[in-house]
C-alpha cells in the first residue's frame, strides 16, 4: 500500500489516516488531505471504505466506555500521584549529599580531639629534630 502524507493534492475518493483511523472522503481530484505533512493516509477503494466504516465504528461503541472509565480513574488519581511526587522530590533533595567532584566519600572526618593530637604529635617531632640538628652544629 502507498502512504500519502497530509496536505498532498490527491485523486477522488477515500482516504484512511493511520494515526487516528479516521477515513476522510475526497470528492474531486486535486483536493488536499486534511492535517499535516507528518500525517500518513491509505487510499482505499469504495468498497473497503464501506465494509471499514461499520468496524470503526463498532469498535469506537465498544471501547468508548473504557475509555470514559480511564479519563475518569486518571483525573481522580493525578492529585494523589502529583502529591507523592512532590514528597519523593523533597525527600531526595534532603537526602542527597552535595555535589562535590574530585571529593572522597566514606573516609571519615577527623575530630577536633584527633586534630589537636595531631598537631602536638608534629611539632613534638619539629623539637626533637631541632635539638638533633642542634647537636650536630655543636659537633
Amino acid at each position: 500500500m502507498k502512504t500519502i502524507n497530509g496536505g498532498s493534492a490527491v485523486q477522488g475518493g477515500y482516504y484512511l489516516s493511520k494515526s487516528n483511523w479516521e477515513i476522510f472522503p475526497i470528492e474531486k481530484d486535486g483536493q488536499k488531505l486534511p492535517g499535516a505533512s507528518s500525517e500518513h493516509f491509505v487510499k482505499l477503494n469504495t468498497a473497503a471504505a464501506l465494509m471499514l466504516m461499520p468496524v470503526l465504528g463498532g469498535l469506537m461503541v465498544v471501547f468508548l466506555p473504557f475509555i470514559g472509565l480511564y479519563l475518569a480513574a486518571k483525573a481522580a488519581l493525578s492529585p494523589v500521584g502529583k502529591m507523592f511526587n512532590r514528597s519523593a522530590q523533597d525527600l531526595a533533595a534532603t537526602v542527597t549529599p552535595g555535589w562535590a567532584p574530585g571529593a572522597a566519600h566514606f573516609t571519615g572526618k577527623a575530630t577536633e580531639e584527633k586534630k589537636g593530637d595531631e598537631h602536638q604529635a608534629a611539632a613534638a617531632k619539629l623539637e626533637e629534630l631541632a635539638r638533633e640538628i642542634d647537636g650536630k652544629r655543636k659537633e
